[in-house]
């Protein structure tokens, strides 16, 4: 990935922490940075044709869904083993953290998205 990419990765976190600010409590806005972040950082690594953050809130969830353009295979988790260091984390983290979460196949690519329920306490 290169240094544009991740810079976006880093924009990305930062613009759905300053969407949360009032919407969400710290533990949920730190849940999303880390898991829009992992989903972000798949679309560029593997479609290597960027990709769409939206982001809605209501006080009983937070659903972000991120869409590439690329026509490949949808994702599943991957079941690393001692070897793969940190690779192949990203989708364990999202089935681990969100309260819901899946993929969705498009005309053009495809969409991966989150939920986390609850809101601003």
């Amino acid at each position: 990935m290169g240094h544009t990419e991740r810079s976006a990765v880093g924009e990305v976190r930062r613009e759905l922490r300053e969407f949360l600010r009032h919407r969400s409590g710290e533990e949920q806005t730190d849940a999303a940075e880390l898991l829009v972040s992992e989903l972000v950082t798949n679309a560029l690594i593997h479609t290597r044709h960027g990709a769409v953050v939206t982001a809605t809130a209501t006080a009983a969830r937070l659903r972000v869904e991120v869409q590439d353009f690329a026509s490949e295979d949808l994702p599943a988790p991957y079941v690393p083993n001692a070897d793969d260091g940190t690779h192949g984390r990203g989708l364990i983290l999202v089935r681990s953290l969100a309260d819901a979460w899946g993929v969705e196949a498009q005309a053009l690519g495809k969409v991966v998205w989150f939920e986390l329920h609850g809101g601003r306490p």
